[in-house]
């Protein structure tokens, strides 16, 4: 195999390897947004259950004030019926009286609702909180682990970018150029194998003459379909081409 093309495998090997990365670099902070919108929904569960305890604290005060109220006019309504100067002014302040003292009863029985009420919403409301709790060090978690990836992720593409620049100044400029022309129009893959006398890019079957050159090893040669730098992968071990920063 041509050190040209030994060097553009070494080289699709690392730029392919890079492109796995930037992609997941670039999808982390869409993998954030999700997660932090996972705790946002939790946390609107919080505040729709504590709303709803507030609303029934206020409904509470509300009866009680209106108790007050009705016990007031209550006591108004009992001198007033003392004063009374014949039955149907006295009759007249005893329904009143009667009226007021349904309305409290109505009052006080809708408090006892509410204190039964209270009871089930405070429940729901700390279970809500120990959820938030809990979702808030998974995201936190989750977030610490993405932003390590994408350091990480960075830090490889470094080390990737160096090593591929020591190869690229191995292999001649006119390949390395054709490399890079090819690589940019054709989806970031340069050079392809040949594989059971395929292209294993675009598939399309090398005519016999075709593939016995490419096997001779001895000229750059390129798929007359795709384009592409096409190798065969001779009996020489693949593992040697593989850089040692994308090896596992």
């Amino acid at each position: 195999m041509l050190p040209d093309i030994a060097n553009a495998i070494r080289l699709q090997i690392i730029d392919d390897r890079v492109a796995v990365l930037t992609k997941e670099i670039a999808a982390l902070p869409k993998h954030i947004a999700e997660i932090e919108k996972k705790l946002e929904v939790q946390q609107k569960r919080v505040d729709v259950d504590r709303a709803a305890l507030v609303a029934n604290q206020k409904e509470r005060k509300s009866l009680e004030g209106d108790i007050q109220v009705q016990e007031q006019k209550t006591s108004k309504l009992k001198n007033q019926m003392m004063e009374a100067k014949n039955n149907e002014q006295y009759n007249a302040f005893k329904h009143e009286i009667e009226f007021c003292q349904k309305e409290i009863s109505r009052f006080e029985d809708r408090i006892l609702e509410t204190m039964g009420e209270s009871e089930l919403l405070d429940k729901n409301v700390k279970a809500a909180e120990a959820a938030l709790s809990l979702e808030k060090k998974q995201v936190e978690a989750e977030k610490k682990q993405a932003q390590d990836r994408t350091a990480a992720d960075k830090a490889e593409i470094a080390e990737l970018m160096r090593e591929r620049t020591t190869i690229a100044a191995a292999i001649t400029p006119k390949v390395l150029s054709e490399y890079e022309r090819i690589r940019k129009g054709r989806a970031g893959v340069a050079i392809a194998e040949a594989i059971d006398g395929r292209c294993s890019k675009c598939h399309i079957t090398l005519r016999p003459q075709f593939l016995q050159e490419l096997k001779r090893g001895d000229a750059i040669m390129v798929c007359e379909s795709c384009k592409r730098m096409l190798y065969v992968n001779n009996p020489q071990s693949f593992d040697d081409l593989v850089p040692q920063s994308v090896r596992v």
